[in-house]
């Protein structure tokens, strides 16, 4: 059967009943007699409007043609000779850069990203035997003869480590400008010496999901990283999933754990073994250590085992479970305290009642393995209200509220009632849930003593450590941590605005970190449709590992609104957290972890300190260079020491080995883009905090100008004819990153952003995972009335629905009968085209007035049309972060936009699009053209 949303094709052919009236040319029938249909109200072919896309010619932000420079979906191109401009950017399909090609070659050893092509490893030595006398060394030395290392990175000599080339490209408009498909690009890849590992093991080195590099060739020396204007840190996420069954991180039962006693650092795959294999290498600080004795013993079965197999050997992401002396106190229970606001906001709301409920139906999701997990429940208006819930099986199963009024020193009633067993006490606890709307309905309470029911719950659970879950509809008004309403519009997009970012009391920082002394950490969900001080209240989990959730104007009555919160809500009960966590980096002898950015409290110069660590945040480690590096690499590990859900104590360890050069070209050549971008969205919020917005833009501005001036400078890049700006291939998207990040809603300029969501945002740029960060900086556009035919579709082979080429965020890339879906992570906008014609918006919408449309929050229809199928499988595709390498909650509202309708939802949907003007910003094009003058003037 013919396919009736063909491209190529019309509604230009008059139909009997009068609904294809567009004027156009006339379609050739099908295959079997059957018009093909696309949605366009003129000549439109696939391959000449927005979704053109990679056929399309360089200019105006389209790509250029096929082969010019390494899109998705061109073909391969021969490579030019190492190093020269020519040869495409790295990273495109099938590519394999010159000098990991030349190392796979000599050494059988994969290039940092390509198929192994490893066989389980022999005996402990390489598959593949470096030539000559130095292998036979190598070989005796792995088997424990001749007493030295089985890698001696420091015995390659520098000179013969090729890394990434540096590859030219004109990023101006007259150029090679940027295309969203830059974005899909790997970063550089680690191109480490041969044999550096002591295993062959294709997982020897850190995935980027896990632990991702601004360098991944760095300098040597401070001076050179100083000369660079680059920075060089660490974006690490611990944790890629927000469930353990999801990821494939090994874990080691036998508690046999190999430090090394001077500075701490796990064995891992690029420690070397010496002495018949009896001592190791440490590969951070050199000093010789004993392998433990059951290191060959497996004590569970009770025989010999190989451990040229153990994960710590071969994986550089593995888990131990700890043994008693990694453990100061028995392993905490999962604690949740759950703070419901029962003001008249909260109950009118419908927030206590959907909280109560998602909270019920979600006890199966609560991680209880170990049948420790215990729950708490107070409620707060101007007062505090306690609950006690008896065991299952007691004579009185109601539970008993217990009321304080006394909010400056509140006390416990019956502390030992108050927290109770998930599974003791499951029936009774269903039997409260089910009441405690009830409890409150005929509420007139406006007060909210937040602050004091905090310092209560804190001492309720202080002497267990565990996780406060405060719901709030209003702004805490009485008692400790009392709030003013103090929004100025008129303060809005001056440089008074500042002001409002700050923390309004001083409770809530000291408040956190004392909650972060006694392992209680703290998420907030807000909820309000009036002022509720997002900037003060979001202290809370900043210092204390959690998260801030806001909900503006939300209400139950509102379909949308309840579903999204209670999707949240029940997939953040579910997740899986790690208690009493500490987080540690070390490296290499002459690097020094300096900074730390994220949501925890830095508890030492080096240790950073989570209550609870979530699994959809990810956390910033700058590394200072305080003495030359003389290793062909050098080595960074995460060591995270936390308690699971299920009461076990255990250490994940994650490990990253970087080449080192002396070769300015190298480090820009091995620069990653995204990874920088987020270094400098934290930056930025810090500086937003301090000095404000105005001087978080400028510094932000400032920073690229500086990098592309030193690239002219220091590697020639400026001796280009007719005025080009020149930039590496790889670091090609990231002028129109810090654009993106200077016109994000938590930093750009304008006097029409109320500072709650502004503040929520900052919240965001401060902890999302890499990937969602990059989508939130620089969202996802897709055209879906000209999809290609298997764009909305399962994939034949993964079975994964496939998406439409994405855009550029360019109103030229949007025609006025199309229909787009613009995408950031956190919501989604449906953009309709004035001009759409009825057939489209029936087979979408089910209706063929677009006047009948709800404008706003919507959810798509199910209606029994192929096209409404592939639209809601994009859509539901698109706000699928599972896909993307990270986990998330988070569930983006979906927005009907239609560009003859609400003009305030059209002018918000267009402050999306980066590269346009909006809101009096510049756009991608004479951003660029001022980063020009300013560099060769």
């Amino acid at each position: 059967m013919a396919n009736p949303y063909q491209e190529g094709q019309q509604y230009g052919q008059q139909e009997q009943d009068g609904a294809y009236q567009q004027p156009a040319a006339n379609p050739a029938p099908a295959a079997g007699g059957k018009k093909k249909r696309a949605y366009a109200g003129q000549a439109f072919d696939f391959g000449s409007g927005a979704n053109a896309g990679l056929a399309a010619a360089p200019q105006g932000g389209q790509p250029p043609a096929a082969g010019a420079f390494g899109y998705p979906g061109q073909p391969q191109q021969q490579q030019p000779a190492y190093g020269m401009p020519q040869q495409p950017a790295y990273g495109q399909p099938g590519y394999v850069d010159p000098a990991a090609q030349q190392q796979a070659a000599a050494y059988g050893q994969p290039a940092y990203g390509q198929p192994a092509g490893y066989e389980p490893p022999q005996a402990g030595y390489p598959q593949q035997p470096t030539p000559g006398v130095q292998g036979v060394t190598q070989q005796f030395a792995q088997m424990g003869m001749g007493g030295q290392a089985a890698a001696q990175p420091q015995q390659v000599p520098q000179a013969a480590q090729r890394l990434n080339p540096l590859i030219p490209t004109d990023i101006s408009m007259q150029g090679q400008p940027f295309h969203v498909a830059d974005l899909d690009q790997p970063p550089p890849p680690i191109i480490l010496p041969p044999n550096s590992s002591v295993t062959p093991s294709p997982h020897a080195n850190c995935p980027p999901k896990y632990v991702r590099s601004t360098l991944n060739a760095m300098p040597t020396t401070s001076s050179l990283l100083k000369k660079s204007k680059l920075p060089f840190a660490l974006i690490i996420q611990p944790y890629a999933t927000l469930h353990d069954a999801e990821d494939d991180v090994p874990v080691q039962y036998d508690q046999v754990i190999a430090r090394c006693r001077r500075c701490r650092t796990y064995i891992n795959p690029f420690a070397s073994f010496l002495d018949h294999s009896h001592r190791w290498r440490c590969n951070m600080c050199n000093l010789t250590n004993d392998v433990p004795q059951s290191f060959d013993w497996d004590s569970a079965k009770q025989q010999s085992v190989d451990r040229w197999q153990r994960p710590e050997l071969n994986y550089s992401v593995s888990e131990f479970v700890a043994p008693q002396e990694y453990m100061v106190r028995a392993p905490q229970p999962l604690i949740y305290l759950f703070l419901f606001d029962v003001s008249y906001a909260g109950v009118t709301s419908g927030l206590l009642a959907t909280a109560a409920r998602c909270i019920l139906e979600s006890l199966d999701r609560i991680p209880n393995t170990d049948r420790r997990t215990r729950l708490g429940f107070m409620a707060v208006d101007s007062s505090l209200h306690y609950f006690s819930i008896p065991r299952d099986g007691s004579e009185n199963s109601d539970p008993k509220m217990l009321v304080v009024s006394d909010l400056e020193e509140p006390f416990l009633p019956t502390p030992e009632d108050l927290l109770v067993n998930l599974t003791e006490c499951r029936a009774n606890i269903e039997n409260f849930l089910g009441k405690l709307q009830g409890m409150f309905a005929s509420t007139q309470d406006n007060g909210s003593a937040m602050g004091s029911a905090l310092r209560a719950g804190h001492k309720l659970i202080s002497h267990v450590g565990g996780k406060v879950v405060c719901l709030s509809a209003s702004l805490p008004n009485v008692g400790h941590g009392k709030l003013d309403m103090r929004e100025d519009k008129k303060l809005l997009g001056t440089s008074k605005e500042n002001s409002l970012l700050q923390t309004q009391n001083s409770f809530y920082k000291s408040f956190a970190v004392e909650c972060s002394k006694t392992q209680v950490s703290i998420d907030m969900f807000l909820f309000s449709a009036q002022y509720q001080d997002v900037a003060s209240l979001s202290n809370l989990p900043r210092y204390t590992g959690g998260q801030t959730y806001f909900y503006p104007a939300w209400n139950a009555a509102r379909t949308e609104d309840a579903i999204k919160f209670a999707t949240e809500f029940s997939d953040y009960l579910s997740s899986e957290i790690g208690l009493e966590a500490v987080l540690r980096v070390r490296t290499t002898t002459g690097l020094r972890p300096s900074a730390f950015y994220g949501n925890f409290f830095n508890r030492s110069s080096d240790l950073c300190a989570f209550p609870a660590m979530p699994r959809d945040q990810a956390y910033v480690v700058e590394i200072a260079i305080d003495e030359s590096v003389t290793k062909a690499f050098a080595c960074l590990q995460v060591g995270v020491l936390h308690t699971t859900c299920n009461g076990e104590r255990r250490i994940r360890v994650l490990t990253l080995s970087i080449p080192t050069t002396q070769n300015l070209a190298e480090v820009y050549a091995s620069a990653d883009q995204q990874a920088i971008t987020h270094y400098f969205s934290h930056k930025a919020v810090e500086r937003a905090l301090s000095s404000g917005l105005d001087a978080a833009r400028d510094a932000v501005q400032a920073k690229i100008i500086e990098l592309l001036q030193t690239y002219k400078k220091e590697l020639g890049g400026g001796n280009m004819g007719g005025g080009g700006l020149q930039f590496p291939a790889n670091l090609r998207a990231l002028p129109m990153l810090f654009l993106g990040l200077m016109k994000n809603l938590g930093l750009r300029k304008s006097a029409q952003i109320p500072t709650d969501l502004r503040s929520a945002a900052l919240c965001l740029l401060s902890t999302l995972p890499l990937p969602l960060l990059m989508q939130y900086i620089y969202p996802r556009m897709y055209s879906l009335h000209d999809m290609p035919d298997d764009a909305g579709l399962p994939d034949s082979q993964t079975g994964a629905i496939v998406m439409p080429p994405p855009l550029n965020l360019s109103s030229g890339n949007l025609v006025p009968y199309g229909l787009y879906l613009i995408d950031d992570g956190q919501t989604q906008f449906l953009w309709l085209g004035r001009d759409a014609v009825p057939a489209l918006i029936a087979d979408v919408f089910g209706t063929e007035d677009k006047n009948q449309l709800k404008q706003g929050k919507t959810t798509l229809p199910v209606i029994d049309s192929e096209m409404n199928e592939r639209v809601r499988a994009v859509v539901e595709k698109s706000r699928d972060h599972r896909g993307k390498g990270c986990g998330s909650i988070v569930v983006p509202p979906l927005y009907l936009i239609r560009e003859d309708g609400e003009p305030s939802l059209r002018l918000w949907a267009q402050t999306l699009l980066v590269e346009d003007r909006a809101d009096q910003g510049v756009s991608g094009a004479q951003f660029i053209g001022m980063l020009r003058e300013k560099v060769i003037s």
